[in-house]
């Protein structure tokens, strides 16, 4: 029976690392098969696995760190499930110390953060380069961490204005028809998601002011052709939906002291023809020019509810066994002998 103790600072610690009704706890004995418990100010953890013991004993330790850093109101189910993947995977370290990291602060004055090492990577490669594209599934932050970064970079004075957009593709079978208004109202269901994450930043009314004075604009991806931006920070949301004409007349809007970040999911292309699908194309041919940053976010990213995560894998497994048996037997065989 391997045994290890661990200090508890104060009453307040040990509840919020414990959890209402000790739920935590029981989430971590569960996933490490040990038994955590107090023992007057220290947690004990034993187990009959060496390393399930010191993997339930790193995981206390860094939500300990994380509590004493004043965030012990992120600590929560999702928190529990992503430090409990990455003690497994063996990089519970890095990904506590990417959570260190601030990428702005809401109109509330409440930090955002990064919450993986994908995302710090992420955040430090739009800080690096003149275009960041970013390809990752649903859940992973891409879209949410490049208005963070370009509203910081706002505040700071480095930019005049944010440029978002978006290519009018519907998701999926979904088709809505004929949308009445103007051009602001037709595009406004399909840039939905851009507005939500300005509001968060912002906060809706500080969001509009800007949009009034043009500070940010929200636009078709269309409407991009025949302009030069200066001094902007233009994202792309949902890339993947566009061709890769379209992608390069977008790049080709950059003017001095502007930066640009396409966005995009592989998996959930909506054009009529996946192959049509300019994003992995673009990301092939520009990624090696110097200024230019090509960052894979995948399923160890994903900070929505756990059972996104869940999804996200399943989905990918069955994507790699289609792809196996869509090999011919005859390769097959020739691999498993050679």
């Amino acid at each position: 029976m391997q045994i290890e103790y661990i200090e508890i600072s104060t009453m307040e610690q040990q509840q919020a690392v414990f959890g209402c009704q000790d739920h935590f706890v029981r989430m971590l004995e569960k996933a490490f098969s040990v038994l955590i418990g107090l023992r007057e100010s220290k947690v004990e953890v034993k187990g009959e696995d060496i390393s399930g013991v010191s993997n339930a004993v790193s995981v206390i330790q860094s939500l300990q760190q994380i509590y004493d850093q004043g965030e012990g109101d992120r600590i929560n189910e999702d928190m529990i499930y992503r430090l409990i993947d990455e003690a497994t995977e063996g990089s519970l370290e890095e990904t506590v110390e990417a959570m260190e990291s601030i990428v702005t602060l809401t109109n509330r004055g409440a930090p955002i953060k990064c919450k993986t090492p994908g995302q710090k990577n992420y955040i430090r490669a739009m800080k690096e380069n003149t275009i960041t594209i970013c390809i990752g599934p649903a859940g992973t932050g891409k879209t949410y961490l490049a208005v963070a970064q370009a509203a910081e970079e706002l505040k700071r004075g480095d930019i005049d204005r944010i440029i978002m957009s978006r290519p009018a593709i519907e998701a999926g079978e979904e088709r809505l028809g004929f949308l009445p208004g103007d051009l602001s109202q037709k595009v406004d269901p399909y840039l939905r998601p851009l507005n939500d994450a300005l509001y968060d930043i912002f906060g809706a009314e500080k969001a509009e002011k800007l949009r009034e004075r043009g500070t940010i604009e929200i636009a078709p991806l269309a409407y991009m052709r025949g302009r030069t931006l200066n001094r902007a920070k233009v994202l792309i949301d949902e890339s993947q939906n566009a061709s890769i004409y379209t992608i390069k007349m977008a790049l080709t809007r950059l003017g001095e002291g502007s930066k640009m970040v396409l966005t995009g999911d592989v998996t959930q292309i909506d054009l009529p023809h996946k192959t049509d699908s300019g994003l992995e194309k673009c990301a092939a041919i520009v990624g090696p020019i110097e200024g230019i940053s090509v960052i894979h976010l995948n399923n160890r990213d994903v900070v929505r509810n756990k059972i996104v995560k869940d999804i996200v894998k399943a989905f990918e497994k069955a994507e790699a066994e289609k792809k196996v048996s869509q090999v011919p037997d005859y390769q097959r065989r020739k691999k498993r002998q050679g």
